[in-house]
């Protein structure tokens, strides 16, 4: 499927081709670090289908726990994350977040990474009240 999206000030923007079927949750402790929260939704599109539509990110470079260094991209204007993906040429995988595609309410993950690192009370969202608005 096609998917496009953006940085939340719109800044950055993007289109790929993209297989649902790839959508995953990572529950690392450098996910929830990077995104200040509990874990990262991402989806795994081939770097030869991601195409920039407008601005360019800024990129910050991090080591794994194996050492490996993974590129880590946001908005420089709103600090949105856009993606991560291996250093140096591909082919490779560019790992869209999720919440910055216009179509994540259609994109539902299929699998789980990192569940050493999972937080505990995750199981139990479905039993947190919730307000609709506010």
């Amino acid at each position: 499927m096609k998917i496009e999206g953006g940085c939340h000030c719109g800044f950055v923007t993007y289109e790929a081709e993209a297989d649902p079927e790839r959508v995953a949750i990572c529950n690392c402790t450098d996910c929830q670090n990077l995104s200040g929260s509990a874990f990262r939704t991402f989806l795994p599109v081939p770097d030869e289908s991601f195409v920039f539509l407008s601005g360019e990110p800024t990129v910050y470079v991090k080591t794994g726990d194996s050492g490996g260094k993974r590129e880590q991209t946001f908005c420089p204007k709103c600090g949105s994350p856009i993606y991560s993906t291996a250093i140096g040429a591909g082919p490779k995988d560019i790992n869209i977040r999720i919440g910055t595609a216009r179509q994540r309410d259609q994109l539902v993950p299929k699998g789980k990474i990192w569940t050493q690192s999972e937080l505990p009370w995750l199981n139990q969202l479905g039993t947190i009240p919730g307000i609709e608005k506010q």
